[in-house]
C-alpha cells in the first residue's frame, strides 16, 4: 500500500489533473489518493463565509465563480456521456452549501462549527470529480469520504484526531476494499457527535499521514509544485536546489520554519512506524524529490537547509523585579497560552532580567494588551517595564542533525549576517544544536538567506553585486573586462560578479538578475532618468548581500555619497581621488566607516592607476615598517606631456594629445596645474599615517598665471598657444642642462610638496617613459635603496584592471 497526496497547486484546473492520471496510472500497488480543494478555493470558501455572516450578498458572486468552476471543470474532464450524473452531484452540493451560506447570512454571524462545515465543500467536490474522472480513464477507482473514517475528538478547545477509532475504521474499511484506487478528501473529517470538522490548514497532509500510519503503507509521497524540500526557497534563493535525503528531524525544523512543501504536523503519524516520505514534483514526476526517512544521512552536510518565517514580532518583558521572582515565566507564558497565542522563539537572559519571545505579528496587539494587563500591579510599580512590540521582523534559521558535532557554525552564521550588515535583534540555540535560530529584521531576509546559503552551500562560489556610477572610458573598459573574465573568475577564483545598477551623467538602469554585459549601452540608454539619490536609494532597496558601489567619475558630488553607502554596509571602489583628497576628517570618517560597517573603501587607482602602490604602502605599514620619505611622478598625464614635448612641437599639441588619448582629466587644467598630483601624494602621505590637508601641501606650478586663472578648456588651450615661448624655455634650460623635465611629488620629515623638476643623468626618473609612473619609497628597512614601484600610470585600460582588482580584493575578503 501506497499513499499519494497532492496539494492545491497540483489540482488547480483539469490540465494538471490529467498530470496526476498519467503519474498515478503507472503504480502497480494499491494506493489512498489524498487530495486538496482546488488551488484558492478555501480561500475562497472563507471568504464567503465571512462575507455572508456580515450580511454582505457578494458572497453569492464568491459562491457563483465557486461553482462555475468546479462545473467547467467536471465538464472538460469527463466524456459527454459521463458528465450528467456528476454535474448533477456538484450542483447538490452547492445548494447545500448555498443553505448553509444564507443561513449565516440571516443570523449575521458564522460560529466554528458552520465554518468547518462550509470549508470541507473544497476538498469534497474535488476529490469526488477526480475519482469519476479516473473511472471513465478505465482506472480502478473509487471515491471514499474521509469523514467516515477520520474521528476527531475536542481536547482543550481544539479538534484532535482520536487515533483508536480512526484506525480501527481505516484497517476496517481498506481491509474490506478491492479497488487499486481509493480517492479521498483530505482536511476533513467528523467529531466523534457526527459534526464536519477540520485538520487545520496543511491538513490534508495530515490526511495523508494518518491513512498511512494506520495502514502500515510502504510510503508517503506528497506530491507538490517544487522537486523536494530545497536547502532554502528557491523562491528568495536561485542557487537553492533540492535535498536528497533527509531525517524526520530536519524535515519537522525545516517545515516549522517556512518550507511549505511539508505541513509540520504531518509527520508525526508515520514517525514512530518508520515510515518513508518522499516530496515529488507534479510537474517534473521524473525528478527524484526529498526523501525523509528516520535513518540519518551522518556523512551529509552539516546544514541541511536554511529556512525563515516572516511576519513576526518581539515582546519583550522585563525589569529589575522579575531577578530572583518564582513564577514570573509561568504567569507570563500562561497569560498568552490563554489568549490561544503561540511563541515560536523564546530568548531569556541569565540574569532573569529579561524574557523575550517572538510571536506571530497578527496576534501582536493582543498580546501586548494581554500581558500589560496581567502585569499592571508591577508595572505601576516600576519592577516590570510596561511591554513595547517590535515588528516588521522574521525568523532565519540553520538545520541539521550533524550541526552538534561541528564547532563554529554559530560564529560562523552570524560572522555571514554581520558582514553583510543584517542586525540580529535575538538569537536562540536548542541544546540538540539542531537548529540555529536569530530574529533579523524582514527587509533583510531576502539577502540573509542568499548570504548564507552561498557560505554554507554554494561550494565557496561568491557572489558580488556591482552597482556602477560612471561608464564613460574607464567605467566602459572595465565593464568590458568583466565580460571577458567572468567565467575565469568563477572556475579560478570562485567569484560569481553581476552588475546589477549602472549609471552615467544622463540615465541609469538596473535589473537585478544581473545586466547583460552585451547589450548594456543599449539598456542603459533606454533606462530612466539619472538621479544620484534615486541610485542610492534602489541599491539600499534592493539590499542585495556583497554589494559594491563603484565609482568611475570625477565628481565630487558623487564622491560625498561614499558615506551613506559604506553605513549601510556597501563597499565603495573608486578611481575618484576628490574623496580622499578632502578634508582630513572626511577622509577619516570614511575609513571608520568602513571599519564598523565592514565594508571594504578601496581606491587603489587614486594613485598610479593599475600599479599595486596603495596596497603595497598599506602592506608596509601593517607589517611595522615606517614611511620616512616618498619621491615620486605621479602624473602619468605630465609624464607623457613632457616625455612627448620638444623644440619640435608645440605644448599646446601635446597637451591636447594627451588629452585625446584619455591620460588627461576631462578638465586638463586639473593635471597641469599640479592639483592631482598634490591630491595623489597627499593621500599616500595620509596612507602612510600622517595627518595632513591639500593646503598642507606646497605647489610650484609651472604654467603661466593667465592659464591658472582660465575657467573653461577653451580659455586654457587658448592660453597655452599664447604662453608657448614660455614652455620652450623650461624645455630648453633643461635640455642645456643634460636633464629631462618631470613633474615630481615629495613627502619628507612631515613636509610635502609638488613641482616641475630637471632630472640629471642617472636618476631613477630620467627614463621614465610615456605615462609611466614611478614611486621611491625609502622606510626604516629601505632607508638607502629604496622599493620601487614604476609602470603605466594612466589610460582607461589599466585605470579598469586597477578597479577591477579593487573588486576581486573584496571578493577575497
Amino acid at each position: 500500500m501506497k499513499v499519494l497526496k497532492f496539494g492545491g497547486s497540483s489540482v488547480a484546473n483539469p490540465e494538471n489533473i490529467i498530470k496526476i492520471k498519467n503519474i498515478i496510472s503507472k503504480y502497480e500497488d494499491q494506493i489512498i489518493l489524498v487530495v486538496s480543494a482546488f488551488g484558492g478555493v478555501t480561500d475562497h470558501l472563507l471568504e464567503a463565509g465571512t462575507l455572508a455572516s456580515t450580511q454582505d450578498e457578494s458572497y453569492k458572486k464568491v459562491l457563483a465563480t465557486l461553482e462555475e468552476r468546479h462545473l467547467t471543470a467536471t465538464k472538460q474532464l469527463l466524456p459527454v456521456n459521463a458528465q450528467s450524473r456528476v454535474l448533477s452531484k456538484v450542483k447538490s452540493e452547492f445548494n447545500e452549501l448555498e443553505t448553509l451560506l444564507e443561513g449565516a447570512f440571516y443570523i449575521g454571524e458564522i460560529t466554528p462549527r458552520l465554518s468547518d462545515r462550509i470549508v470541507s465543500f473544497g476538498e469534497l467536490l474535488s476529490s469526488y470529480i477526480i475519482s469519476e474522472y479516473l473511472k471513465s480513464e478505465q482506472l480502478d477507482a473509487e471515491f471514499k469520504d474521509s469523514r467516515e473514517i477520520i474521528i476527531t475528538q475536542k481536547l482543550n478547545g481544539k479538534n484532535m484526531v482520536n487515533f483508536a477509532k480512526t484506525n480501527a475504521n481505516c484497517i476496517a474499511y481498506f481491509k474490506a476494499s478491492n479497488a487499486k484506487i481509493t480517492v479521498c478528501p483530505g482536511f476533513i473529517s467528523t467529531s466523534e457527535e457526527g459534526n464536519s470538522t477540520t485538520l487545520g490548514r496543511g491538513g490534508s497532509d495530515y490526511t495523508a499521514a494518518i491513512y498511512a500510519a494506520a495502514l502500515d503503507a510502504e510510503i508517503l509521497e506528497i506530491w507538490t509544485d517544487v522537486s523536494g524540500m530545497y536547502t532554502a526557497n528557491p523562491k528568495m534563493v536561485k542557487q537553492a536546489k533540492a535535498i536528497p535525503h533527509i531525517s524526520y528531524e530536519e524535515a519537522m525544523e525545516l517545515s516549522h520554519f517556512g518550507a511549505k512543501v511539508l505541513y509540520p504536523p504531518t509527520i508525526q503519524p508515520v514517525l514512530s512506524k518508520g515510515i518513508s516520505i518522499v516530496i515529488k514534483n507534479t510537474f517534473d514526476p521524473e525528478a527524484n524529490g526529498t526523501l525523509i526517512t528516520k535513518s540519518k544521512n551522518e556523512k551529509g552536510k552539516t546544514v541541511r537547509g536554511i529556512s525563515h518565517i516572516g511576519n513576526i514580532a518581539l515582546i519583550s518583558l522585563e525589569g529589575p523585579g522579575m531577578v530572583g521572582i518564582p513564577g514570573i515565566s509561568k504567569r507570563f507564558f500562561e497569560v498568552l497560552s490563554q489568549a490561544d497565542i503561540s511563541v515560536v522563539l523564546i530568548t531569556q537572559a541569565s540574569s532573569e532580567h529579561s524574557i523575550c519571545v517572538g510571536i506571530s505579528a497578527d496576534d501582536v496587539e493582543k498580546a501586548v494588551h494581554i500581558v500589560n494587563e496581567a502585569f499592571e500591579y508591577e508595572i505601576e510599580r516600576g519592577r516590570i517595564k510596561t511591554v513595547i512590540p517590535e515588528k516588521d521582523l522574521a525568523i532565519v534559521a540553520l538545520v541539521g542533525d550533524n550541526m552538534k558535532s561541528h564547532q563554529g557554525l554559530s560564529g560562523k552564521m552570524f560572522s555571514t549576517l554581520g558582514k553583510n550588515n543584517v542586525n540580529i535583534r535575538v538569537i536562540a540555540q536548542g541544546a540538540s544544536e539542531r537548529n540555529i535560530s536569530c530574529i533579523i529584521d524582514q527587509k533583510d531576509v531576502k539577502k540573509a538567506l542568499n548570504a548564507l546559503h552561498e557560505e554554507f552551500f554554494e561550494e565557496n562560489i561568491k557572489q558580488l553585486n556591482l552597482f556602477v556610477m560612471g561608464v564613460g572610458n574607464v567605467g566602459a573598459k572595465f565593464l568590458e573586462q568583466i565580460r571577458s573574465q567572468r567565467k575565469f573568475l568563477k572556475e579560478n577564483l570562485k567569484l560569481n560578479i553581476r552588475v546589477i545598477g549602472m549609471s552615467n551623467s544622463r540615465t541609469m538602469f538596473f535589473d537585478e538578475k544581473g545586466i547583460d554585459l552585451n547589450t548594456w549601452q543599449e539598456k542603459l540608454a533606454n533606462g530612466q532618468k539619472a538621479d544620484k539619490s534615486k541610485f542610492l536609494e534602489l541599491v539600499n532597496t534592493l539590499n542585495f548581500r556583497n554589494s559594491i558601489f563603484v565609482d568611475n567619475t570625477a565628481s565630487e558630488d558623487v564622491s560625498t555619497s561614499y558615506s551613506e553607502y559604506l553605513g549601510n554596509s556597501i563597499s565603495v571602489v573608486t578611481c575618484n581621488k576628490i574623496a580622499c583628497s578632502s578634508a582630513y576628517e572626511n577622509y577619516a570618517h570614511l575609513k571608520s566607516l568602513a571599519r564598523s560597517y565592514n565594508a571594504p573603501f578601496l581606491f587603489e587607482t587614486n594613485v598610479g592607476a593599475g600599479l599595486p602602490i596603495i596596497d603595497t604602502l598599506k602592506h608596509l605599514i601593517a607589517s611595522g615598517d615606517k614611511i620616512l620619505k616618498i619621491q615620486a611622478v605621479l602624473s602619468g598625464s605630465l609624464n607623457f606631456v613632457f616625455n612627448n614635448f620638444n623644440d619640435t612641437t608645440t605644448f599646446h599639441d601635446v597637451v591636447k594629445q594627451a588629452q585625446e588619448e584619455g591620460y588627461t582629466e576631462p578638465d586638463p587644467k586639473i593635471d597641469l596645474s599640479g592639483v592631482d598630483v598634490m591630491r595623489k601624494i597627499l593621500i599616500l602621505a595620509r596612507e602612510s599615517g600622517n595627518v595632513l590637508e591639500i593646503s598642507d601641501i606646497k605647489n610650484n606650478p609651472f604654467l603661466p598665471e593667465e592659464s591658472l586663472k582660465t575657467t573653461n578648456n577653451e580659455d586654457f588651450f587658448a592660453s597655452l598657444i599664447k604662453h608657448e615661448p614660455h614652455f620652450q624655455n623650461l624645455y630648453a634650460s633643461a635640455k642645456n642642462a643634460d636633464s629631462k623635465l618631470k613633474y615630481v611629488a615629495q613627502y619628507d620629515n612631515g613636509v610635502a610638496s609638488v613641482g616641475l623638476q630637471e632630472i640629471p643623468k642617472g636618476h631613477d626618473f630620467y627614463n621614465l617613459e610615456g605615462s609611466d609612473n614611478i614611486v621611491l619609497f625609502y622606510t626604516e628597512r629601505y632607508p638607502n635603496q629604496p622599493m620601487i614601484i614604476k609602470g603605466a600610470g594612466a589610460g582607461a585600460d589599466v585605470t579598469a584592471s586597477g578597479i577591477f582588482a579593487d573588486i576581486i580584493r573584496i571578493g577575497n575578503f
